[in-house]
């Protein structure tokens, strides 16, 4: 599952020098405490095993579902955006975000984790909730690129995806594995 939406004002435009401290607010962000949507809730009442990554984000979304976390981990986290160092020009976050992750899948990392290395630990994260998953259903709390990248190694290991309800926050996909009957949500 996605977090909920992050408690930022993200209006203003900014540079890609600006871009740098946006990212580290952004990773300090909790989430905007609305109530998580009745399709979240119901899903993370069926979990045995709550999981989160280690930013604020998660853990604030883990809360509002009513939840505690059972394994916190930085391994869950998002994959990092790098930034650059002109002043010019000016746009907004979200445009940056963008711009930045596609140079990021081509392979500009800035002193931030490559893709090569998120791809390594996406592997380690999935490894990990498929042990966890031997005990019952897991939920995941944690982000889009990420989950992306652990539901391209659950496909891969021969999980199948049950559910997608796209990638919007609080949005949720489920994995089973159909041996084990267990699931990943």
């Amino acid at each position: 599952m996605r977090h909920g939406q992050p408690n930022m004002a993200t209006t203003e435009k900014i540079s890609m020098l600006e871009m740098k401290d946006w990212i580290e607010q952004y990773n300090r962000s909790e989430i905007i405490r609305h109530s998580a949507p009745d399709a979240s809730l119901r899903l993370a009442a069926a979990a045995t095993m709550i999981v989160s990554s280690s930013a604020p984000r998660a853990l604030t979304s883990v809360e509002v579902l009513g939840l505690k976390p059972a394994v916190v981990d930085a391994l869950f986290c998002e994959a990092q955006l790098p930034h650059g160092r002109w002043r010019f020009p000016r746009l907004s976050p979200f445009s940056w975000a963008f711009i930045f992750r596609v140079l990021w899948l081509c392979g500009y990392s800035s002193g931030v984790e490559s893709f090569g290395a998120a791809k390594r630990r996406a592997s380690a994260a999935t490894q990990r909730l498929q042990s966890l998953a031997c005990e019952g259903p897991v939920l995941l709390v944690g982000h889009g690129v990420m989950n992306r990248m652990i539901s391209q190694r659950l496909l891969a290991n021969g999980w199948t995806r049950q559910r997608r309800n796209g990638s919007r926050y609080w949005s949720a996909s489920v994995y089973q594995y159909d041996d084990v009957k267990t699931e990943i949500g």
